[in-house]
């Protein structure tokens, strides 16, 4: 329960004006530091609801796949450029972000990353560095503005970090291709 304690305080921070004002200001803390967060917030929440709802999640995400597919459709909404562009615009995207980033993705990913197999997150694990290095290219190598809200050195930033983000992605991947994870344990 002291997850879910944390859980709430991050939001709750999260979604003073004065943090949100800050935090969306830049486009890489938008996208790689607030959204990220959200996530964190839903992650950390997670054991609450699945001790309060534990008949929802066996029921609805018994192997964890619908859960990681409501996971990955959330994030890729979050990822496009006109959503974030809707998000500082239009209070009512604003306020789905709130609650589609942590109750829509951080607590299904941690509801189903722990039902996945290894071939499950081996697959998560591609999928992601994939789309996070196609987000990448697509901010970085576009010759105009995709977001209105924000410069496009922000843009060609926030490009770089989704590469980043991949490559680490990648890294984490192949080590684990190599290393017994029973030996640590």
């Amino acid at each position: 329960m002291k997850q879910a304690v944390y859980g709430l305080g991050l939001y709750v921070f999260l979604c003073l004006p004065p943090v949100v004002t800050l935090v969306e200001s830049i486009m890489s803390f938008h996208m790689h530091v607030q959204m990220p967060l959200l996530i964190i917030v839903g992650i950390l929440m997670a054991p609450f609801f699945q001790k309060k709802l534990s008949g929802f999640f066996e029921n609805w995400n018994h192997n964890g796949v619908p859960g990681i597919l409501l996971f990955t459709i959330i994030l890729a909404y979050w990822m496009m450029p006109r959503t974030m562009d809707e998000a500082l615009t239009i209070h009512a995207v604003e306020i789905f972000k709130f609650i589609s980033l942590p109750f829509l993705a951080g607590v299904p990913l941690r509801d189903s990353w722990r039902k996945l197999g290894k071939m499950g997150k081996n697959v998560i694990y591609i999928v992601f560095s994939i789309m996070f290095g196609f987000m990448g290219w697509l901010y970085v190598a576009a010759p105009t503005q995709l977001c209105n809200n924000y410069l496009i050195v922000e843009q060609k930033t926030l490009g770089w970090g989704f590469l980043a983000f991949a490559l680490c992605i990648i890294i984490y991947f192949i080590q684990l291709l190599f290393i017994d994870e029973s030996e640590y344990e």
